[in-house]
């Protein structure tokens, strides 16, 4: 488990790309048979990803984490974005497809990550908070959630916006999160662009073309910086930060949210011409 301290606005300024890197980006979060997790300062999130490869892997406390098993003081919101594969919970297996959500809350002791097949192995992406009270396991298939058509083509940001984890679907303590896929000659997301102070937030891009690119606004809105990413990589936003961007062709992203509230309009909006 990698540790990462949150970072003021002001020291966001002086960043060389390397730095900016270093401290926002989470590259290669899907390795053959291994578990990568990223421990956060802002608002002691965990992220990351598994990808079994033969045998299961089970998700494994930390030394960062203080705790006897994961989940022990907090939840976990997951998806797959990759082959068929499953998640067994304490005994209760859940198969999930490409695109489909899986809220554990706290309390649960063991879960197990499976592949289907290994030519075309399962990745498990994970967004896990502190948690204050235990809600039940939940499954939502992909493919059953419809999700709000937003956009157009003449702006370039024709998308479906999908919720999951959220006030009126799977119950959390504060975790937030869904999927928003773009069509197809659609590039830009969340523009225009806000922020929100009381959530953190964390963007996982993929379904990129291996040689798309991927460029991330980020800072404050008058101090804007970019990171040039690749298909399934992640980055952190902090709640002083805008999150938007475009890229070389058309994506998807998991967006995932925690912090004071799960209220998903509580945005400061920001206006076009406020960014620099």
């Amino acid at each position: 488990m990698e540790f990462r301290y949150a970072t003021h606005p002001d020291q966001a300024q002086a960043f060389t790309t390397s730095e900016l890197r270093q401290h926002y980006l989470m590259e290669d979060l899907f390795i053959a048979g291994e578990t990568k997790l990223i421990y956060s300062m802002e608002d002691r999130t965990v992220i990351g990803g598994i990808q079994p490869s033969g045998e299961p892997v089970t998700l494994e406390t930390h030394e960062h984490l203080k705790a006897a098993y994961f989940l022990e003081r907090r939840e976990v919101g997951i998806f797959n974005i990759g082959g068929q594969g499953s998640i067994t919970v304490d005994g209760q297996t859940y198969q999930l497809e490409n695109k489909d959500c899986l809220y554990v809350g706290k309390g649960n002791k063991e879960l197990l990550f499976s592949s289907e097949a290994t030519d075309s192995p399962a990745k498990f992406y994970l967004f896990s908070a502190p948690a204050h009270t235990a809600y039940p396991t939940q499954y939502a298939a992909f493919k059953e959630v419809e999700g709000d058509h937003l956009g157009s083509s003449e702006q370039a940001n024709e998308r479906v916006l999908r919720r999951f984890i959220h006030l009126e679907g799977i119950k959390s303590c504060q975790i937030v999160m869904g999927v928003t896929a773009l069509k197809q000659g659609s590039v830009w997301n969340s523009m225009p662009t806000h922020t929100h102070h009381r959530r953190m937030e964390a963007y996982l891009y993929f379904d990129l073309d291996a040689n798309a690119r991927m460029f991330h606004l980020m800072g404050r809105p008058d101090e804007t910086r970019h990171l040039v990413m690749k298909n399934e990589q992640a980055v952190l936003s902090p709640p002083w930060s805008i999150h938007c961007g475009s890229a070389t062709n058309n994506y998807a992203f998991i967006w995932a949210m925690a912090g004071e509230n799960q209220t998903f309009t509580d945005m400061d909006q920001v206006a076009m011409d406020e960014l620099r």
